[in-house]
């Protein structure tokens, strides 16, 4: 998160304050005898991991990860699921009934209806659209992945079942048919989380839940880890997902379910660990174990049935550090007055306490984006009258000036900075404007339209090297009426969208 809240350790990059962030907080909420939550000291281990697993972890995960580790003993974060259908159905009712948002919201990219193909795109598309708005508001974005048996239908009957263990090794094999088939599913979600990545949302990715139970057809393997890696390096590696919080989530250790242990792919290859706990059932040693294995990760309730007693957490479990309701079970388990006492309990965190704020007394430093200049002339000349830095290159402006101090018509800009691509091939700029447009990457012009049009699409293509910084410098001008320049790029394994501000730095 990119300001303060609530509840969050306060760190920033400058000098003096980085040395106060050596020191947690040594507030944590608890429980007086009459029952109201006050605050007393705790002490955070200094061991406690803050850098995500994936060693490029983006700087928005990186800082999530940190939100959490700091938040742990001191509250529990408000969370509720949403079907991939309808992805803001339950937290629009949560918030309507409480008047308060959950900060971690849960959606779902698994199709359980049969579908079509072009219907689940569109609804993973609604999805993605959520997910970044809700980022963009202040909230926490998590997904799980119900996977139907790869190579068959889209329906919940095909995620829920009993797949011997011989069956489940072909799908875990590389070269066989069932293995492809994984493999090009996974290539398929990884597009949209990839599209999440470019708008810079970190995502606690919870994939292949309930391991540890045997009512999913990834459940009760003894080499479940090989998927859980056949997973990550895939989405790390090639598709470069470093937006990814990795969530592992076993179910609760019911009769129904084994203990954790067995089915933990280990601490170099998850963030946070949670446990699914239902039928109001959120006994110790649940708690205790899952604790314990973390060895100072994050833990969290990943679902819900029911709401859980805040009082009870901040006495005997303080250190999970969120909770999830599943679905229509926040209605359909719990009853309205359960449901205002949790949001309404001090020790709760809703997403209004959570959300950023831009009266922090202190922000942190982007270096992201681009440096623009800004000339009341068309052609580039002269002193600039405004210099800034843009996040990106996405402007339409609609007849007025781009900024104060300049006029609506015969201006001219220039962007310069750097540019890092996400994989090593061949990259396609496109430039769309109204007027005339010239980019160069690397040193190279890639585009040059330097002419009156109306929203021309011009494109230029040029092979770049994963994570290498290079020259960028974009030089657009406006004759008169409308003004607008949008720059984005598109490779083999990207798809094309608007350059983000994290792949933009300034010189």
């Amino acid at each position: 998160m990119k300001n303060y809240r609530k509840y969050m350790l306060l760190t920033t990059l400058l000098p003096v304050i980085l040395m106060v962030t050596l020191l947690h907080w040594t507030e944590a909420r608890n429980l007086t005898e009459s029952g109201d939550i006050t605050l007393t000291e705790v002490k955070v281990p200094a061991s406690a991991p803050i850098a995500p697993v994936n060693p490029e972890a983006s700087d928005e995960a990186s800082e999530l990860l940190r939100d959490l580790v700091n938040l742990s003993g001191k509250g529990i974060l408000s969370g509720q699921h949403d079907y991939l259908e309808s992805p803001d159905e339950f937290n629009s009712k949560l918030k309507s009934a409480t008047g308060k948002q959950a900060v971690l919201h849960g959606y779902e990219l698994g199709a359980l209806n049969n579908q079509s193909p072009a219907t689940i795109a569109a609804q993973r598309q609604a999805v993605v659209a959520s997910a970044i708005k809700w980022h963009k508001d202040g909230g926490i974005v998590a997904m799980t992945f119900h996977q139907s048996l790869p190579g068959t239908s889209p329906e919940w009957s095909r995620v829920q079942m009993n797949l011997s263990q011989a069956k489940f090794n072909a799908y875990v094999t590389p070269g066989t048919k069932e293995y492809q088939s994984l493999v090009a599913e996974l290539d398929d979600i990884a597009e949209y989380l990839g599209e999440l990545r470019d708008a810079g949302v970190p995502v606690m990715w919870r994939p292949y839940h309930e391991m540890n139970g045997g009512w999913f057809w990834w459940g009760k393997k003894n080499n479940f880890e090989v998927l859980w890696n056949i997973m990550y390096e895939r989405f790390t590696d090639v598709h470069k997902l470093d937006n990814l919080l990795w969530v592992w989530n076993p179910n609760a250790p019911t009769k129904e379910a084994d203990p954790y242990a067995p089915y933990y792919p280990g601490t170099d290859k998850v963030d946070v660990l949670a446990a699914d706990i239902y039928n109001n059932d959120f006994r110790q040693s649940y708690y205790d174990n899952l604790l314990k294995l973390a060895d100072g990760k994050p833990i969290g309730i990943g679902e819900s049935g029911e709401l859980p007693d805040p009082a009870m957490l901040a006495k005997k479990q303080s250190q999970w550090v969120y909770m999830m309701t599943w679905g229509k079970m926040l209605t359909e388990n719990n009853n309205m007055q359960q449901i205002k006492s949790f949001m309404g309990s001090n020790y709760t965190v809703s997403r209004e306490d959570f959300v950023r704020t831009e009266q922090a007394a202190i922000a942190p430093v982007s270096r992201n984006g681009l440096t623009g200049e800004y000339f009341n002339n068309a052609e580039l000349s002269g002193t600039a009258a405004v210099i800034r830095k843009d996040s990106n290159i996405d402007f339409n402006w609609h007849g007025e000036g781009p900024a104060e101090g300049i006029g609506k018509d015969s201006f001219s800009i220039r962007w310069i900075g750097k540019v890092k691509p996400v994989y090593s091939e061949k990259y396609t700029f496109s430039a769309s404007s109204d007027d005339g447009v010239r980019v160069w990457i690397d040193g190279k012009l890639v585009i040059d339209s330097w002419q009156n049009q109306s929203g021309v699409g011009r494109e230029g293509s040029i092979t770049l090297t994963a994570g290498t910084l290079y020259d960028i410098k974009v030089e657009y001008y406006e004759n008169r009426g409308d003004a607008s320049i949008r720059l984005q790029w598109k490779s083999a394994r990207q798809k094309q969208s608007i350059i983000p501000q994290k792949a933009l730095f300034l010189k």
